[in-house]
């Protein structure tokens, strides 16, 4: 199916408001298409039908004309470099960029994820950055129960003995 076809199709889904197939569609060329911002922005305009912020200013986030609260909400949400470079779904060098902002934008996230990371990181090879994609959980240290700890425990066991209970009675009266 050519781009075209899917743009039609993804056009068709808005208009009988099936929305979530329209999403993906998008996502599907964007995924084949990195480098046409215009996906992108459409992209974001579904998003924005859900009114997940976040989602839009990630996919406008290449755009001049983006939303400042629509992009913070971003940055919120992928919190390091890392996972904007994985957020992104940019391929290739940043010179492929459609406009010199895109292009500006691509070099400051993956030279911010260089430098967090003390390493050279490259848009083609995501292992580059996968240091930078790790959750840092603090170890919650162990604390000795509770009488509250207790009873909750307690109460959850009985209340899961009776339903047992009840439901094997059910069964033996099932067959009498």
């Amino acid at each position: 199916m050519s781009l075209r076809e899917t743009l039609a199709r993804v056009d068709a889904d808005l208009a009988a408001g099936r929305v979530p197939v329209a999403r993906q569609r998008l996502r599907g060329l964007v995924s084949s298409f990195p480098y046409d911002l215009t996906l992108r922005r459409r992209l974001a305009e579904v998003y924005r039908l859900y009114g997940d912020a976040a989602e839009a200013g990630r996919w406008m986030y290449l755009e001049e004309d983006r939303i400042a609260a629509e992009t913070a909400a971003f940055e919120q949400r992928y919190g390091s470099p890392a996972w904007r470079m994985k957020a992104l779904a940019w391929r290739g060098p940043e010179a492929m960029a459609a406009t010199p902002f895109a292009e500006r934008q691509l070099v400051a996230v993956r030279t911010a994820c260089a430098e967090e990371l003390g390493h050279p990181v490259d848009w083609d090879d995501p292992a580059s950055y996968r240091d930078g994609l790790e959750e840092k959980y603090e170890e919650v240290p162990f604390r000795p129960w509770t009488v509250g700890g207790v009873l909750t425990g307690g109460g959850c066991l009985v209340g899961a003995l009776a339903f047992i209970a009840v439901w094997v009675n059910g069964v033996v009266a099932l067959f009498d």
